[in-house]
């Protein structure tokens, strides 16, 4: 009888096991079958090296020793005594495989684009049975993969696939994430792991200090990046046009006003792209022009509209006003003057003020077109017997397309006729027209003339009268004749001293010459020599006085000049 038979085992590939057969008193021939076949004669199991037969024959033991088992020596054992025609129970031998290592596809680092998702694969193959992959982060289990299983053409093992899903916004990098494989040969399992490395394009800062700054300072740009892969390029650009010179993360500068309106960008590159971030500048700066008004002419009537616009930082004020006039018209870049009139033309100005920076304007004309307009004195004067001019000013817009004096039945534009002379000048304020007489009588100060002027528009007349200069003053004429008689007597005076020093040294030194010494009429003599004096210190004094008075009384200029003339014919 058999006192030990053989048992169902499991047992781990490359582990020994033995299977029990014990025949107590029995000293035949032993077999142990496998699968139905004989592994040998009694102890004799040359075949399977790993195969050894052991224990005590005498007390009828015949033990079967398989040293590292195999996986094919998974099968149905039996232990025979072929001359007692006895079999034990058939035992099952199952050997159990561990899976390989895990391999993760892609391992150790795996790298995706930021924003992709990542899909992992861990393989575990060559197990008996199958093996159950899990994935673990951070000591967690991850749900959701997918498993597929293979059988190996021995039929007996398997190859274990999983997939494992995780969305762009469950990822980062840096993480580490584990694969896991086990059976039951390796209950506590395998497992293998993968770095995760997101790779994206550079995330880039722009810095601007300081802010705000005032035109003309130095202002500092930091371009700080991160970047996986690193990066490789640094590029900087204002307004669009690339900026030479400059490669690295830091670029300086004065600024200026276009700062403000003209964004500097740094462009960091590395193998993935390019990432190209700007910022403005606030930059404090005065008005600048941005849309310059237009001086305008427009029609008497019509509306007038400027446009005036100035940039500038921060906030500006804009201004419209009349030169001339502390009246504000308007504070928008647009000035409308409605219905205008001939007295709103002349200069504008369009003042924009940036506070505590500075401020600027710009100046326009309006020309309004209507009528001429004629300015000019009434009554003018003239002095009898000499020249007289009498002139109008005349403003008109367009220019006057005819101008003329006329006095009783005479009509002159220009040119000579008889006494009468026209001349027309042009100035930048308007057109003034001379009408010159020669040899003024009395009738010309009885006339009324008239200027007229004439234009698309319309025309204007002027009444203009002629009245006679008055004659120098009594007191005037006065003060010249004391003042000559005053000069007579001190040049006279410096004459007699200088003739009496040089008679004393001419007779000292000729006591030889004889002086003879005529008497005349003293009276006579005196009264000559005193009258021609009197005209010659008449002309000269005559000129000094008339210097001065040309400044104080110029009513008066044509008086002295005559008062000259006479004293220099008379001396």
């Amino acid at each position: 009888m058999f006192s030990q038979q053989p048992q169902d085992l499991v047992v781990v590939a490359g582990q020994p096991v033995t299977l029990p057969c014990t025949i107590p008193g029995y000293h035949g021939v032993v077999l142990w079958i496998k699968d139905g076949l004989a592994l040998g004669v009694g102890r004799d199991l040359s075949g399977y090296p790993r195969y050894t037969v052991i224990g005590d024959h005498g007390s009828g033991e015949h033990h079967l020793r398989i040293q590292r088992v195999e996986l094919m020596d998974d099968a149905v054992f039996e232990c025979q005594a072929v001359q007692a025609a006895m079999r034990s129970r058939p035992a099952r031998l199952t050997v159990l495989v561990p899976p390989d290592d895990p391999v993760i596809s892609g391992a150790p680092v795996v790298s995706l684009r930021a924003g992709d998702p990542l899909n992992l694969t861990c393989h575990a193959d060559n197990a008996k049975p199958a093996a159950s992959i899990i994935w673990i982060r951070n000591e967690e289990v991850l749900n959701g993969a997918m498993y597929s299983k293979t059988l190996l053409r021995d039929g007996r093992r398997e190859s274990t696939v999983s997939t494992l899903y995780l969305s762009p916004s469950n990822i980062e990098t840096g993480q580490q994430i584990i694969c896991k494989a086990s059976n039951k040969a390796v209950p506590n399992g395998k497992e293998t792991s993968v770095m995760i490395d997101i790779q994206h394009l550079p995330l880039v800062n722009l810095s601007v200090e300081p802010q705000p700054v005032l035109e003309g300072n130095l202002v500092k740009f930091h371009c700080s990046a991160k970047a996986n892969p690193p990066v490789t390029l640094y590029r900087w650009a204002k307004g669009g046009s690339i900026i030479k010179d400059v490669s690295g993360d830091t670029y300086e500068v004065l600024v200026d006003h276009s700062f403000f309106t003209e964004p500097v960008s740094c462009e960091v590159t590395n193998s993935l792209g390019s990432t190209n971030i700007s910022r403005n500048v606030d930059v404090y700066f005065g008005p600048r022009m941005a849309a310059e008004p237009q001086s305008l002419q427009v029609d008497l009537g019509s509306d007038a509209v400027f446009n005036c616009a100035w940039t500038g930082n921060p906030s500006l004020t804009i201004v419209w006003m009349k030169r001339g006039s502390g009246v504000v018209l308007s504070n928008e870049n647009l000035l409308t003057l409605k219905s205008v009139r001939q007295e709103d033309a002349g200069k504008y100005v369009c003042r924009a003020v940036v506070p505590r920076v500075g401020a600027g304007e710009k100046e326009v004309s309006l020309t309004v077109n209507g009528p001429p307009t004629i300015s000019s004195t009434q009554t003018q004067q003239a002095l009898h017997g000499e020249k007289g001019q009498i002139k109008c000013f005349i403003r008109s817009t367009p220019p006057p397309d005819r101008i003329a004096w006329s006095w009783k039945e005479t009509v002159l534009e220009s040119g000579t006729s008889g006494r009468y002379t026209v001349e027309t000048v042009n100035t930048d304020e308007g057109v003034i027209s001379t009408l010159t007489m020669s040899n003024i009588v009395p009738a010309d100060f009885q006339t009324i003339y008239n200027c007229t002027a004439w234009n698309s528009f319309g025309s204007d007349t002027e009444i203009i009268r002629l009245k006679e200069q008055e004659s120098l003053p009594v007191a005037v004429i006065i003060g010249i004749a004391v003042g000559a008689f005053v000069a007579f007597i001190v040049l006279m005076g410096t004459i007699g001293a200088f003739c009496c020093t040089h008679l004393k040294g001419v007779v000292s030194a000729k006591n030889d010459i004889r002086v003879e010494i005529v008497h005349k009429d003293h009276n006579a003599a005196r009264e000559n020599e005193e009258h021609n004096s009197m005209k010659q210190l008449m002309v000269s004094v005559s000129v000094t006085q008339l210097e001065v008075l040309q400044e104080e009384e110029k009513e008066y200029q044509h008086i002295k000049v005559r008062l000259m003339i006479n004293g220099s014919v008379t001396a």
